[in-house]
């Protein structure tokens, strides 16, 4: 596959990320900042951490890692959090660059600090 990050920044993304000669893409839904039984950590960091391990769990089972993300979409709470969640990101990402999106929104449940969702191919 080939890859390209335009105008990639020094905090891991890309203002674009294109792809070619690619032979699969994957669509990861929302992941949200709980594990498989349910627990939900109080501080931002155990949340954005546990949302990226969900997202890190999908690219696995479809054989992937976070070196194929081309797109990813974070949802917050609260802009308050925008400077762990860049840092969270790019302790897990490092000079990967994939495009990206943060939106300040409410969530689908009320204890959600952090959503991702994520495009990957290879």
């Amino acid at each position: 596959m080939q890859r390209r990050a335009i105008h990639p920044t020094a905090v891991s993304y890309a203002q674009a990320h294109e792809i070619g000669d690619f032979k699969r893409m994957l669509f990861v839904s929302g992941q949200i900042p709980q594990s498989d039984d349910g627990a939900l950590a109080d501080d931002f960091d155990g949340q954005c951490r546990q949302a990226w391990a969900n997202v890190a769990r999908q690219l696995a089972a479809a054989g992937m890692d976070y070196r194929h993300l081309v797109k990813v979409t974070t949802f917050l709470t609260d802009r308050r959090h925008r400077q762990r969640n860049y840092e969270i990101r790019h302790e897990l990402l490092g000079e990967h660059s994939p495009a990206l999106t943060v939106i300040i929104t409410g969530l689908y449940e009320e204890g959600w600090l952090v959503e991702i969702e994520a495009i990957a191919a290879d």
